[in-house]
């Protein structure tokens, strides 16, 4: 693995895990196993650290999502893998990383609100789209409005105020919340095709 990759990985898990401002460059070079020198070398400051880390990050995600099934060739499949992704995703994040970033590295915060506005709301809207045609989705619901709701409950559960991390678990938190929106603008016939599809992953995680 190239040095810079093996900083990024590093610094990566050291984020996610203990918070942005509390992982020093010291700590991310003595689990890198390389000297503060090299850092610097790779990158100028922590806050290009951080700007190049989230990228990759955000580049990870779009991978992710992209494997999932396309939303006209399976709208439930797509909720379920995502459901999977979610439980994935924030199992071991700490809460307090997407708040750090918005107020203090401005440049990666950036990068982040172009992901959700370029490429997660125009999935969303598209999934609303094609589910309602499906007839698993409310015909009656608006998809960009629902779209934009969707992005702004994902990003409700990192307000350390409405949810401090002592009192809600992260995981919990997103995942609550993603039913709460699927209940909420399902048919019977999406429900039922939702806990069908569900139930089916979960017996096959278990064997």
């Amino acid at each position: 693995m190239e040095t810079k990759d093996k900083i990024i990985e590093t610094a990566t898990e050291q984020f996610m895990r203990y918070g942005v401002r509390s992982v020093t460059m010291d700590d991310i070079a003595r689990q890198a196993g390389v000297s503060k020198k090299t850092i610097y070398q790779e990158f100028s400051d922590k806050n290009q650290l951080v700007y190049e880390t989230f990228k990759v990050a955000i580049e990870t995600d779009k991978c992710s999502l992209q494997r999932f099934p396309n939303s006209k060739s399976g709208v439930i499949g797509h909720l379920v893998e995502l459901s999977a992704y979610i439980r994935e995703r924030f199992t071991d994040i700490n809460p307090l990383v997407l708040n750090e970033i918005q107020r203090y590295f401005p440049q990666s915060w950036q990068l982040f609100e172009d992901f959700k506005k370029d490429y997660v709301l125009k999935d969303v809207i598209e999934l609303l789209e094609e589910g309602k045609k499906e007839g698993y989705f409310r015909p009656e619901i608006n998809s960009e409005i629902l779209g934009l709701l969707r992005l702004e409950q994902m990003m409700l559960s990192f307000d350390p105020i409405k949810f401090p991390p002592s009192r809600f678990n992260i995981l919990e938190l997103q995942l609550e919340i993603f039913e709460h929106f699927l209940y909420g603008i399902f048919t019977e016939k999406g429900k039922q095709a939702y806990l069908n599809q569900k139930n089916t992953k979960q017996h096959e995680n278990h064997n």
